[in-house]
């Protein structure tokens, strides 16, 4: 039997590995809806799930980075928010603007001087 020390660390890891990977998939949530509004069906159909600890869409919505909107034309759907466009921008993704897509740099590059 693991010590109860062990125990909590190995507890400890498991959840600082999850969050990074529920970090990751926030990134990929947000930079994929960044790049046009997704109807909300097709989001929830991509990024749903019963996981309790698995919430991506819900990390998403709660951290104010995408958010839905009801439109006439379409139905409800899912689209970035500026917080969202900052949230990528400061992990150097993806960021798209109305039909205008452009690959933010990260800074160590943006930083260096052209020749």
């Amino acid at each position: 039997m693991l010590p109860y020390r062990r125990i909590q660390a190995l507890t400890a890891e498991r959840e600082v590995a999850m969050s990074s990977n529920i970090e990751a998939l926030i990134l990929d949530l947000v930079e994929w809806v960044a790049k046009e509004p997704r109807p909300y069906a097709d989001v929830m159909d991509a990024w749903r799930t019963s996981c309790p600890r698995l919430t991506v869409w819900e990390d998403a919505v709660d951290r104010g980075l995408v958010q839905r909107e009801a439109t006439a034309a379409h139905g409800v759907i899912v689209k970035v928010t500026s917080l969202g466009r900052s949230y990528l921008a400061a992990h150097g993704r993806m960021v798209a603007s109305a039909g205008q897509t452009s690959a933010v740099a990260p800074a160590s590059v943006a930083a260096s001087p052209r020749v």
